[in-house]
C-alpha cells in the first residue's frame, strides 16, 4: 500500500469507524484533492503541496502524522516545518536511515529497512494500532 493509500485509509478509520461504533474523528488526508494538488504544484511546486494545505487548515493541538519510506521527501519536509511553526504535534513514519527528516518530528517510528514494501507494511501496522488506541480512548478498553 502506497504512503497516499495508507493515509487515505487512516483518516477513514477516524472518520468512519476503525473496529467499534463510536462518534466520527475529525480526520484528513492531505492527499485527495486531486485539483488542489495539480494547482498548488502548478503554482508553488510539488514540493509546496502538503505545506500549503497544513498551513490552511491545520490548527494548533491538531496532529500531523507524515510518511516517507525514505525520509527525504521534500514536501513532507516543508510540511513539517509548518507543524513546528503552528505547535502543530507531528509524528514521523520513515523508513531506511529515516533520512534527512530524522529528528524533524516530536515523534518518529523509523523502520529500518531497505525493502519498501516491508516498510509500508509496517507502516500501516502502526497505523492500525494507533487507530486501536485512539478508539480506546473515546469508548474504552473491549
Amino acid at each position: 500500500m502506497a504512503d497516499r493509500q495508507q493515509t487515505q485509509h487512516f483518516a477513514a478509520e477516524l472518520t468512519g469507524r476503525y473496529r467499534r461504533d463510536r462518534r466520527a474523528l475529525p480526520a484528513i488526508a492531505l492527499t485527495t484533492d486531486t485539483s488542489f494538488l495539480t494547482a498548488c504544484a502548478n503554482d508553488y511546486g510539488y514540493e509546496s503541496v502538503f505545506a500549503r494545505q497544513l498551513e490552511a487548515i491545520g490548527c494548533k493541538g491538531d496532529l500531523f502524522i507524515a510518511i516517507s519510506t525514505s525520509g527525504d521527501s521534500e514536501n513532507i519536509v516543508q510540511a513539517l516545518d509548518i507543524a513546528k511553526k503552528n505547535c502543530i504535534s507531528t509524528v514521523l513514519l520513515t523508513g531506511r536511515t529515516g533520512g534527512c527528516m530524522h529528528g524533524m518530528a516530536d515523534n518518529e517510528a523509523n523502520v529500518q529497512s531497505t525493502n519498501t514494501p516491508r516498510i509500508q507494511e509496517v507502516h500501516i501496522l502502526f497505523l492500525h494500532l494507533l487507530a486501536e488506541r485512539i478508539e480506546v480512548a473515546f469508548v474504552g478498553p473491549e
